[in-house]
């Protein structure tokens, strides 16, 4: 007997699973293990794998994506498997999981689903909450006339009703789209809302200090290195999905210097676009740090397929964002950044203790000159050394020897000037304190921007 359809839950906790994929010619997934991340994905949202089939077409079905006499041999294997579910690794239209539906007689959900139900059990805070909640309207919204197999008339159907209920009534799936659409608009403006403050936090932060933001793959070990460069206390499990949301921590780069790190959620293969559209408040950080430190999973079979999506989906969301950025006006007139800029990118080489050898390590340094070697979890593995030099010269732009004069009334930016740079010489005179300092450009910069410009002296030593 076929197991029921019910469309009332996308959950796919304790089920027993069959999956399914058309292999296309453009299709990006990894040939060594063609089901490996979908099967991935569906045993971290709680169902049993039993099964898997694929088939490989010049183009998709139209009205089942797979062709008719696969979705056949689809219900038989779910038969004989005793499936209650199919999980396909595409997105598919609502008339293409009811017309499959109908056939194998079990529920059939498409990748996005199988994401949002994942991201919907992970999310732990209001702000993931709320964005895992829009995502999810904005998937349901367009599917709603699929998941109603009737549209009856709830009121003025057959017999006399009273007032506001004559006439030909209206139809459930209207009043469901229009609720729908109703707590989409509530859930956006309270996103906008959290959006502006996030972009209010980020800019203050970036104008203090130099900012770095870890982005990878989900499961890439973003976490546990955020964690053992801060001790940060980011949650970190061998899970996709763990980080739904942004946490920021000082890290200590030496030099005197700390920059702020960002730990970001993980990107993955034809990641739903309304789910980043939902998380672009998140993302935000991502797109206007100083630094990307991509942390990528080395021995990983996919790494390969993860990096180019991990630059693929960076690439898309920077672009929106120098778009958006630059029609902005802020309050003087002016571009809202101005100064905005691409971030730089830097490759960390993760988990390179698995490997057996370093063939694989000397093929990416290879591919991508500069990335560095890691262990996230070993804080003594020789690439933290190197990652901190590397973003140390970052966040000084440069090194120079300069003679700061500046009134005694300004403790503010002597003591950045103290804490930012290294003292050489100290001598005070007349109200005004000269400090002579090697400091970085940035870091000067900084302290010009922190006075206004007034009562500050600057001169390079030499020049």
């Amino acid at each position: 007997m076929p197991a029921p359809t019910d469309r009332t839950s996308i959950s796919v906790k304790s089920e027993r699973a069959v999956l399914a994929a058309v292999r296309l010619p453009d299709s990006f997934y990894d040939p060594r293990d063609p089901f490996g991340e979908l099967r991935s994905l569906a045993e971290q949202a709680g169902a049993i794998v039993v099964g898997e089939m694929e088939q490989r077409l010049s183009r998709p079905v139209a009205a089942t994506f797979m062709g008719s006499g696969k979705v056949e041999e689809l219900k038989r294997l779910c038969d004989a498997l005793d499936a209650t579910l199919v999980i396909f690794d595409h997105d598919l239209s609502p008339s293409q999981i009811g017309n499959i539906e109908e056939v194998v007689g079990r529920k059939v959900i498409d990748r996005s689903e199988l994401i949002l139900d994942i991201f919907a059990s992970r999310a732990t805070t209001h702000e993931a909450k709320l964005q895992v909640e829009m995502a999810q309207l904005e998937y349901t919204y367009p599917r709603l006339r699929a998941m109603w197999d009737h549209l009856e008339r709830i009121v003025g159907h057959g017999g006399i009703g009273g007032i506001g209920t004559r006439g030909p009534g209206e139809q459930q799936l209207e009043i469901d789209r229009r609720l729908v659409q109703r707590k989409k608009l509530e859930l956006k403006r309270e996103l906008d809302q959290i959006h502006a403050r996030k972009r209010r936090m980020v800019r203050e932060r970036r104008a203090e200090h130099y900012t770095v933001c870890l982005v990878g793959y989900t499961n890439a070990g973003k976490s546990t290195l955020f964690n053992t460069l801060t001790a940060g206390g980011a949650y970190a499990d061998d899970r996709v999905f763990a980080t739904l949301v942004t946490r920021t921590r000082e890290w200590d780069v030496g030099g005197g210097l700390n920059v702020m790190l960002s730990d970001t959620v993980g990107f993955v293969r034809n990641l739903p676009h309304h789910l980043i559209a939902s998380f672009r408040a998140t993302l935000e950080e991502a797109t206007h740090a100083d630094l990307l430190l991509i942390v990528l999973d080395v021995s990983d079979p996919a790494a390969e397929m993860q990096y180019e999506t991990v630059t693929r989906t960076l690439d898309e969301l920077i672009a929106e964002t120098a778009e958006r950025e630059a029609g902005e006006v802020d309050a003087t007139g002016g571009t809202g950044w101005g100064a905005w800029r691409p971030p730089e990118r830097l490759l960390l080489l993760n988990k390179v203790d698995r490997l057996a050898d370093n063939r694989d390590v000397l093929v990416w340094t290879n591919k991508v000159p500069g990335s560095i070697p890691i262990s996230a979890k070993d804080p003594n593995h020789p690439g933290h050394q190197q990652l901190r030099e590397r973003v140390l010269a970052g966040a000084q732009g440069g090194v120079v020897e300069v003679e700061l004069t500046l009134p005694m009334w300004e403790s503010r930016a002597i003591l950045m000037a103290e804490n930012r740079a290294q003292v050489l010489d100290r001598q005070y005179d007349n109200g005004t304190v000269r400090l002579r300092v090697r400091i970085g450009r940035r870091q000067l910069d900084q302290l010009r921007s922190a006075v206004g410009g007034v009562g500050l002296e600057v001169r390079e030593v030499g020049a």
